[in-house]
């Protein structure tokens, strides 16, 4: 294994527990700890962005193509469906507690879900 690959894996690790943790901390009320988790949050992604640059150092032979519509779409689904799913995850946790608002955060969940599914076949769509 090279070593940018393992400094990727390890800034991908330690990229995804800050912001996992970041989500928590804003999401679950009882902790009172909105500030501070967007702040964790935020370190998270850099440390996530932090992952592009060394990726197209230690990958010289791929072919650095502008970016197209085609390269886009699949990254703005992927995004959008995660928020979604993430809105829908978030009803529930946070959401007023009754089974209706339950059930719709499952329901707003599952399409985020499907959402993030339908990303490879749009991504093999264009690819091809």
């Amino acid at each position: 294994m090279k070593k940018d690959t393992l400094l990727e894996i390890i800034l991908a690790t330690i990229g995804g527990v800050f912001f996992a943790i970041g989500m928590c901390m804003c999401l679950i009320p009882g902790w009172n700890l909105f500030t501070q988790g967007v702040i964790t949050s935020i370190i998270g992604m850099v440390f996530l962005l932090a992952i592009f640059p060394i990726y197209r150092k230690s990958h010289p032979k791929k072919r650095q193509e502008p970016l197209k519509f085609r390269t886009l779409l699949p990254w703005i689904v992927g995004i959008l469906g995660c928020l979604i799913f993430g809105f829908g995850m978030s009803k529930v946790m946070v959401g007023e507690q009754t089974s209706t608002s339950l059930w719709m955060g499952i329901f707003i969940g599952c399409i985020g879900l499907i959402i993030c599914l339908l990303n490879y076949p749009i991504y093999a769509y264009f690819k091809k």
